[in-house]
């Protein structure tokens, strides 16, 4: 019986051979991987280019023409800021605006990070908490607005309800003119403390525990620790969320344009909302997209500022 000639064993490439073949398997892969990410990264600029970039960039060219739907626009150069310059509402809407930033420095940045240091120091009930100061935020701001509003009515409203039960006098919190502004940035910081309150409690639990010990072992009480423990280990967090909190409530509209509609007497009105008349009250859209632009490069110059005096500042 023949028997079967023993089989051939297959030639391998040559090591050279095998080491283009695997540079190239790589390079492929690594083609793939590149493709898909500059694929995505393609569809986010062009998104932002679309619905960010073009309308500012569109602004900048209405702030200089004068817009006409019928018969289009037409380039008139600054007269749109001459005109804006002579309003005499603009020095009241820049100086209100100013002042709700700076009322809301005092109460929304604060409060959430005191509320994040107290919730920080809870050991049961957390979560419940958390979810108990981040609530307001998940309600739409016109609904806020809308109920708050409701809160300071001077007849039936909770607020001078409250107050008629404790005997003490009831007010009318947006029918003056000064109160409208704090009631304002009172609702502001209910609405939005939750985030930067989470924020806060996130980088407090980031603070190693043995420099509290070490404190308390010094004899450090709660202000002492706060003070040269939990402000210089949060201090990065602290300076980005400042500046964030500035530039959010330089742009403030909806509780103005919901609650008070820019009264009494003009002490509610904003910058932003300042914007809004020009633009769907007086249909002037070039003097507004003027004063947008105007708005815009204050907020810049400002960040930009904030940025090279704070360089440094969050670093250990």
């Amino acid at each position: 019986m023949a028997t079967a000639p023993p089989l051939e064993k297959p030639l391998s490439p040559p090591p050279a051979a095998a080491a283009r073949e695997r540079r190239t398997a790589r390079r492929r892969r690594a083609l793939r991987e590149h493709v898909t990410a500059y694929g995505f990264l393609c569809a986010a600029v062009v998104i932002f280019a679309l619905f960010s970039w073009w309308p500012i960039l569109h602004n900048v060219l209405l702030a200089f023409q004068d817009v006409n739907f019928a018969t289009g626009n037409t380039w008139v150069g600054t007269a749109n800021f001459t005109r804006l310059f002579r309003d005499p509402l603009l020095a009241t809407a820049w100086r209100n605006t100013a002042l709700f930033t700076a009322y809301a420095l005092v109460l929304g940045f604060l409060v959430p990070f005191l509320t994040a240091v107290l919730l920080n120091e809870f050991r049961h009930a957390r979560a419940y908490f958390r979810v108990l100061v981040y609530l307001p935020v998940m309600l739409p701001p016109v609904v806020v607005a809308l109920m708050w509003k409701w809160f300071y009515d001077p007849g039936p409203g909770l607020i001078n309800e409250i107050l008629r039960t404790l005997h003490l006098p009831a007010s009318g919190w947006l029918d003056s003119s000064s109160t409208s502004l704090i009631s304002l940035v009172v609702v502001s910081t209910w609405a939005n403390m939750g985030t930067a309150t989470l924020i806060y409690l996130a980088a407090l639990q980031t603070v190693p525990g043995e420099l509290y010990e070490a404190a308390e072992l010094d004899g450090a009480g709660l202000w002492q620790r706060l003070r040269h423990v939990t402000v210089p280990q949060t201090r990065f967090v602290l300076l980005v969320l400042l500046l964030l909190q500035i530039v959010a409530t330089m742009q403030v509209f909806t509780e103005p344009y919901v609650m008070t509609g820019g009264g009494p007497e003009d002490s509610t009105v904003t910058v932003m909302f300042l914007v809004y008349r020009y633009a769907f009250v007086y249909n002037d859209f070039g003097t507004a997209s003027a004063l947008s632009l105007l708005l815009l490069l204050v907020l810049a110059a400002f960040s930009a500022l904030y940025l090279r005096a704070t360089r440094g500042a969050g670093e250990d």
